[in-house]
């Protein structure tokens, strides 16, 4: 996660970088509609649930509920910077959380 975190320092993610994780990549770095681009496209459960939390960042719970539906994962309650760090721990470690 560090690393990952200190990548955040950088002009664009790491090479190679799943496509949820570089998602989240961008949506940390306020990014959102490139974030956005990326979650669109990605057919998986775990693109789906990084799709949730863009709605709820952008404030459309409608829609975030969907995505979260599509994820097979709850709604997220907690807070924003909670969720990221939950799913990048997630993501990184491959377990679902």
């Amino acid at each position: 996660m560090a690393e990952f975190k200190a990548s955040l320092s950088g002009a664009a993610p790491a090479p190679g970088l799943d496509a949820p994780l570089a998602a989240l990549w961008w949506a940390a770095k306020g990014n959102w509609d490139q974030a956005h681009r990326i979650a669109q496209h990605e057919a998986t459960a775990d693109g789906a649930w990084v799709h949730a939390y863009l709605h709820r960042v952008e404030g459309d719970l409608g829609n975030a509920g969907y995505w979260y539906r599509q994820a097979g994962r709850p709604v997220a309650k907690d807070s924003l910077d909670a969720e990221w760090e939950r799913m990048a721990s997630a993501l990184l470690g491959g377990a679902r959380a």
